[in-house]
């Protein structure tokens, strides 16, 4: 009776493992799926984003530039003002010197007026004439009567042009001030207008750089998440190897038991004298892990590809995405859609995730992610070329993608010179 309720206790917690596992599985592909969904949206939001704001930075620095000419422009103008004031201001003054040369002339003017008004008649300049002493005072009064009247003539002349070529050149110089004027209340508010169109695209800007940042930090918080499923697989392989190493250890110590039994000495003595092994080491420990190991080793250069027809889109190690640093374990190879993902040796599997396939081959691992389906389940032998799984779309990229990657250990390396060229 306690062994039939020993035996189905035992069964009870397989199932519920069992179904832990399965409940499990299960939120971690839709994790996955959300996850990848997200960072595919994210790039394109950002994408967009960082046009959008090239774009804006172009029109800023072009506006930048327009209103600098354009402030260039008005500093030449008022250049030109202060030196149309100053030459007004010269005018001016040579104006008021000219006025008061003329008031001269006038009152000058006036005496010859009132003295060709006295002598108008022929009578009174013959009598002026007629008056001298003598022959050369008459000739020269007559001279002087003559010179007087073409004197009169010739000044009001010349009082006529002068009054006229000033006020022509006051009317011109007035004209220009007031054009310059106008042109710099235009001049002005066109620069008004686009410093607040500057100030606009400056607030934009800030704005776009405001949400790249918001953008690039969501990025950050999915790609954290992506390592983390990476971290999932390396636990993975962390626990076969501990695994294997707590057989390794158990068979060591009762084979240290069995000699201390047969030398009397003590376990602790027999176990000092026997080193631990390397990771290595415990993973190629059986004959078959062994044997497993130096073919796959042998096979280097040779190994087949995951899949029948791809090319490699992304590359093993450190890149940077979107102004991100990620390290990468794997290579990302382009297949056609749900295309068959095979097993690259002869192995055993190790874990087998929604999307995710890890297999042991002695001390060296090959994981498979981004998988639309899995067909295999954990501690099942698989051949060379036998079928994990189906190819899954990558939602960053926008085409089917299979990951694939190489470990020795917990170390792993770029599968790429391994693989078939």
């Amino acid at each position: 009776m306690d062994w039939k309720k020993l035996l189905f206790s035992v069964l009870f917690i397989i199932a519920v493992g069992q179904w832990s596992f399965g409940q499990s599985s299960a939120q971690l592909k839709k994790e996955l799926e959300k996850i990848n969904a997200d960072i595919a949206a994210l790039n394109k939001e950002l994408a967009a984003t960082t046009r959008e704001k090239i774009l804006s930075q172009r029109e800023v620095n072009a506006l930048s530039k327009q209103l600098n000419l354009r402030e260039s422009k008005i500093t030449v103008i008022n250049r030109e003002l202060g030196n149309l004031s100053h030459q007004i201001n010269e005018n001016t003054k040579a104006i008021n010197t000219l006025k008061a040369e003329l008031e001269k002339m006038r009152k000058d003017y006036e005496k010859m007026v009132m003295f060709a008004f006295r002598n108008k008649n022929a009578y009174n300049k013959m009598m002026f004439i007629f008056a001298s002493k003598d022959f050369n005072q008459a000739f020269k009064r007559v001279k002087y009567l003559q010179q007087f009247s073409d004197a009169r003539k010739i000044k009001a002349a010349e009082i006529e042009s002068t009054q006229k070529e000033i006020e022509l050149k006051i009317a011109r110089l007035e004209a220009d001030r007031q054009t310059q004027t106008a042109l710099l209340k235009e001049q002005q508010k066109e620069r008004d207008i686009i410093a607040k169109d500057r100030a606009a695209h400056a607030n934009e800007l800030r704005q776009l750089v405001k949400e790249e940042r918001s953008v690039q930090s969501q990025l950050s918080k999915k790609q954290q998440q992506r390592n983390r499923i990476n971290a999932q697989i390396k636990a993975a392989i962390a626990r076969e190897i501990a695994e294997e190493r707590r057989r390794a250890e158990e068979a060591r110590r009762k084979a240290a038991e069995e000699e201390a039994r047969r030398t009397g000495k003590t376990v602790a003595e027999v176990e000092k004298a026997t080193p631990k092994k390397t990771d290595s080491e415990i993973l190629r420990s059986t004959p078959e892990a062994a044997r497993l190991s130096a073919d796959f080793k042998s096979n280097r250069g040779r190994l087949p590809w995951p899949v029948s027809q791809g090319n490699i889109v992304r590359g093993y190690g450190r890149e940077i995405i979107e102004g991100i640093p990620t390290n990468n374990p794997d290579i990302a190879i382009r297949t056609s859609s749900n295309a068959s993902v095979k097993a690259i040796f002869d192995g055993e599997v190790v874990q087998a995730l929604p999307g995710v396939v890890v297999l042991k081959h002695g001390e060296y691992f090959s994981f498979y992610s981004n998988l639309a389906s899995v067909s295999v389940r954990r501690g099942q032998k698989i051949s060379r070329g036998q079928q994990i799984g189906t190819a899954g779309e990558d939602a960053d990229l926008g085409y089917p993608v299979v990951n694939f990657g190489l470990s020795q250990g917990q170390n792993d390396f770029d599968p790429t010179p391994w693989i078939a060229r």
